[in-house]
């Protein structure tokens, strides 16, 4: 199922209020949080009966609860609440490779599990960064060909002149 695409900006004061007050919050509330920040719903597309969720901070306590920022409605209509809430106990046993992935949402959490929800836009961003990282490795000027400068086998490499080392024609 492809993610929601709701986004809402975080209600500043109330998140540092949240941060700081909370079990296993940051030491320094503000650099948890920026007075600008926005948040994307994480949950899977759905309607407009379930609120929206963004995941704000794991707590570092060991009831395993996060703080989540719900919102529903829009414009002048929106609502946002904070709450602290436990991890879903949701996991996905993949018995050929022997992985576990757990779900990332919240306990009772609408739709299906954060493994079954995928990003559009995330695995697009992916894919051009691996391909621009793929292009600059190809081209001439990436790290490690033999003759560019800067570079391990180049000229100015550790170890080897600027310049070849070749005979001074010019002194008797």
């Amino acid at each position: 199922m492809l993610q929601c695409t709701a986004v809402t900006q975080v209600p500043y004061a109330e998140a540092l209020l949240a941060l700081a007050t909370m079990e296993g919050g940051p030491e320094h509330p503000p650099d948890a949080v920026e007075p600008e920040e926005f948040v994307l719903c994480e949950l899977g597309d759905h309607d407009e009966s379930a609120e929206h969720a963004g995941h704000l901070w794991t707590a570092d306590t060991p009831d395993d609860q996060d703080l989540w920022l719900l919102w529903s409605g829009t414009g002048a209509h929106r609502v946002h609440r904070l709450d602290m809430l436990r991890l879903c106990p949701a996991v996905l046993r993949e018995l050929a490779t022997r992985t576990v992935t757990t779900c990332a949402f919240f306990d009772h959490h609408p739709g299906p599990h954060s493994f079954s929800v995928t990003d559009p836009l995330g695995d697009l961003i992916a894919a051009h960064v691996h391909s621009e990282v793929r292009r600059l490795v190809a081209e001439d000027g990436a790290p490690g060909r033999p003759d560019t400068p800067g570079t391990l086998n180049g000229p100015g490499a550790p170890g080897r002149p600027d310049t070849p080392d070749v005979p001074d024609t010019d002194t008797p």
